[in-house]
């Protein structure tokens, strides 16, 4: 390889480098103006931990998984943690020679006033559709638009039934997209791609709108039972 292509390389990486660098200090500052406006505390440094300290499926993909750009503080009544979220997975060329690949997302997790049980709401895709066509089916409800629009699992379908009556499937079709994940005291609200700013309040007031729809007679039953 001539000499000039290398050196074009080089500068084309380098470039892309600093590029970044300034990308993400202007993200990190747009953070701390946010949360500071919202009374929230920001800190960009990693936490190994989070995969080991809740309960969610998301969290645990891949390798050397951190949380980072943490925002952390009372939310209408609620205790929140907000984060981007980095994990690695890895892929092989025919020479065994692997390569990294390095993913990115977001997520509000909420401490809930109640315990819940086990359930998760997303909007659904592509691949969703295909598992129900050959038989894998999610939980399906009386309004066609909401099934067709949310993928819903959960091991126990009355529940899932009890939290998604017709006043929170119109509030989730109203709402920003994002997946929901809800198990024991806490709850999370997710999606690929990292956040704006102000879509860390977005993904907090909708697990909000969910909880704060629950009928009288199940929160009153989870209360009872602790779960």
């Amino acid at each position: 390889m001539d000499a000039w292509i290398v050196a074009l390389i080089v500068a084309a990486v380098a470039a892309l480098a600093v590029w970044g660098y300034y990308a993400e200090q202007k993200r990190r500052q747009a953070l701390r103006q946010w949360a500071a406006r919202h009374g929230l505390s920001f800190t960009p440094a990693r936490d190994p931990s989070i995969d080991e300290r809740f309960p969610f499926e998301c969290l645990r993909r891949g390798h050397r998984r951190y949380a980072y750009n943490r925002l952390a503080g009372p939310w209408h009544g609620y205790e929140l943690l907000g984060f981007d979220y980095h994990y690695e997975t890895y892929s092989y060329d025919s020479k065994g020679r692997r390569r990294t690949h390095h993913h990115h997302f977001s997520a509000v997790i909420l401490k809930l006033p109640l315990r819940m049980r086990p359930l998760l709401i997303r909007p659904e895709g592509f691949l969703d559709k295909l598992a129900e066509f050959i038989g894998f089916d999610d939980i399906d409800f009386e309004s066609v638009e909401f099934s067709r629009e949310f993928y819903v699992k959960s091991p126990d379908r009355r529940f899932a039934y009890d939290v998604l009556h017709p006043r929170t499937m119109e509030f989730l079709l109203q709402s920003p997209r994002f997946a929901l994940q809800f198990d024991g005291g806490w709850a999370i609200a997710y999606r690929s791609g990292r956040f704006r700013p102000e879509e860390f309040g977005q993904a907090a007031d909708v697990i909000r709108g969910v909880v704060e729809r629950l009928p009288r007679y199940l929160v009153d039953e989870l209360k009872r039972q602790g779960g």
